[in-house]
């Protein structure tokens, strides 16, 4: 038997093919960062795009009525006297 030591023989196989193995392509974490990134920059871009998107055509947004109250505090702050006092 020209086995090494007590491992089975799928493993020596295993050892081989180890040694012929040369890293080709990307780096797989250089290739999830791109990923990432890309998937980033399109949202970014995307939301970019839509808020412009939205600033022409959406209309003006409505301001609150302002209460009476707050107009009466406003006047005598001002120093004018409110109407009926």
């Amino acid at each position: 038997m020209d086995y090494e030591g007590d491992s089975p023989p799928s493993f020596h196989r295993m050892k081989d093919m180890a040694k012929d193995v040369e890293v080709k392509g990307f780096n797989p974490g250089l290739m999830v960062l791109i990923l990432a990134g890309g998937l980033l920059l399109v949202f970014l871009v995307g939301n970019y795009l839509l808020y412009m998107y939205a600033q022409k055509t959406l209309p003006p947004k409505k301001k609150k009525p302002v209460s009476k109250k707050k107009l009466k505090r406003e006047r005598l702050k001002q120093g004018v006297s409110a109407p009926g006092e």
